[in-house]
């Protein structure tokens, strides 16, 4: 979803209300064919981000050692699968898994038919989106359009029209958003509407490739958008401050990488052999479900086809499927790399390709546009008249407001009787400013040095904040 959002008091873009026809983000678990308009939002997990900005540099990741940890952690699993699937206890685990998911396996297209008809009344439903309610769309047209699309695939004539209209509402989305954010989209769009296809042929050397273009189409979608955690990892930042309990208990700046990693990572298991794919799929499927509760039913519609695949993956008995990778345990390493490289070279080479080493900061701030909201995609049409309405210093805006806030905080916080307890709350008010200031640094800012600054300020001064509230906590009665 694009927008050029207003602020609040406190300097911070507003969320977009989680529900009713809201547009949802989270994945995502991430270049332009079409010309757009520099500086705008994009909103994803309810929250803009700016995403023409540069992206972390890669050394960065690189030298994180959770990083390498969640790595370590991942190929240990894959090895042992691999291992394991090899005995007799990996083949009755299959055995297992095939018994449990048999009923779903004979009625897989089924399964598969229904979902996508049922995802596409749902986003007809929404209202305003296109393919994912990322997406969203002025044409009220493109929304019958969707509800046309799920009654074509229940005809094995019509399929091949509903795939069609798949590709049709992508090719449209790109009117008015950047190509290179839509990748992910796209690998999971043309999946299915290739699936549609296949599915309907009546050439059985054709139709038997249908789930393959499924399970390819996911692996990458989730390969590339987990690439979003280490390119620009203070996107997820307000995310895990205001839902602490996805962190499972660690430190933000270990959670986001190992996450990262484990996005990227079971991804790549789903191109492997039977047991490392089908453990992938239900860690994955575990995954997603498990964000379903804390945003909402509209979370539900937007990953309902990756869900749907994933459950696929993990319902096939084939032992080898076609085009997977190699079956040898010692391949899996160079594998693993290989592949990021591949992903990674292509995000941060194509970003730098189609946004410059600058990311279309310094050319977005000399257009005079709507403050430095960097966008993943272009702004509608139907917005760009708000966004050239908005003052363009919206940065000194938000540290405008910012400071109104401290200050206001901190004259109640020190207005307290006690001089210790005026102190604490004085100054948790000053932190706190300090917090917002440089979350605004680095949402607009681009220079490293100030960008590593500020996330120092942050962890630093989160630290003390909670020092300090917990020290409130313990002057109560």
């Amino acid at each position: 979803m694009t927008s050029t959002p207003d602020l609040d008091r406190a300097g911070r873009p507003p969320t977009r209300p989680r529900g009713g026809g809201a547009a949802r983000a989270i994945a995502a678990l991430g270049v332009t064919a079409v010309a757009a308009a520099p500086a705008q939002a994009h909103v994803k997990w309810f929250a803009p981000y700016f995403v023409e900005a540069p992206p972390q540099q890669i050394g960065r990741t690189l030298e994180n050692p959770w990083f390498w940890t969640g790595i370590a952690l991942v190929l240990v699993f894959f090895l042992a699968t691999r291992s394991i699937e090899r005995t007799g206890a990996g083949q009755a685990i299959l055995r297992g898994i095939d018994k449990l998911t048999h009923p779903l396996w004979v009625r897989l297209d089924d399964f598969m038919r229904f979902v996508i008809a049922a995802f596409f009344v749902a986003i007809f439903a929404v209202g305003g989106v296109y393919l994912t309610p990322d997406l969203e769309t002025p044409h009220e047209w493109v929304s019958w359009m969707q509800l046309l699309i799920a009654a074509l695939v229940f005809s094995r004539r019509t399929r091949p029209l509903a795939a069609l209209g798949i590709v049709l509402l992508w090719v449209l989305a790109l009117s008015d958003y950047e190509f290179f954010h839509l990748l992910d989209y796209l690998s999971l769009g043309l999946a299915v509407a290739a699936y549609l296809v296949l599915e309907s042929s009546d050439r059985e050397e054709w139709r038997r490739y249908r789930f393959e273009v499924l399970r390819w189409g996911v692996a990458i979608a989730l390969m590339w958008s987990s690439l979003e955690k280490f390119a620009y990892p203070d996107w997820f930042y307000p995310l895990v401050e205001e839902k602490p309990f996805l962190t499972f208990g660690m430190p933000r700046d270990v959670f986001i990488p190992m996450a990262g990693v484990a996005e990227f990572t079971m991804g790549f298991g789903l191109l492997w052999t039977a047991l490392v794919r089908r453990l992938s799929a239900v860690a994955l499927f575990v995954i997603f479900n498990a964000a379903v509760y804390p945003f909402g039913r509209i979370d539900l519609v937007g990953h309902a086809l990756i869900m749907a695949v994933i459950v696929a993956i993990a319902a096939d008995p084939t032992p080898q499927v076609r085009f997977a990778l190699r079956r040898s345990m010692w391949s899996i390493p160079p594998t693993l790399v290989a592949a990021l490289l591949f992903f990674s070279g292509s995000y941060w080479g194509l970003h730098r390709l189609f946004y410059g080493t600058d990311g279309g900061v310094v050319q977005a701030r000399q257009a005079g546009s709507a403050g430095t909201h960097h966008a993943t995609h272009a702004v509608l049409p139907a917005q760009r008249e708000r966004a050239q309405a908005v003052d363009p210093s919206t940065w000194r805006s938000a540290y405008d407001a910012s400071m109104d806030r401290m200050h206001q905080d901190m004259a109640a916080g020190l207005s307290h009787g006690d001089p210790d307890v005026a102190f604490v709350q004085g100054m948790i008010a000053h932190h706190e400013g300090a917090i917002e200031m440089a979350r605004i640094q680095l949402q607009s800012g681009r220079d490293p040095e100030n960008r590593a600054l500020a996330e120092h300020i942050i962890e630093q001064q989160e630290r003390e904040v909670a020092q300090m509230k917990r020290w409130l906590q313990q002057q109560r009665p």
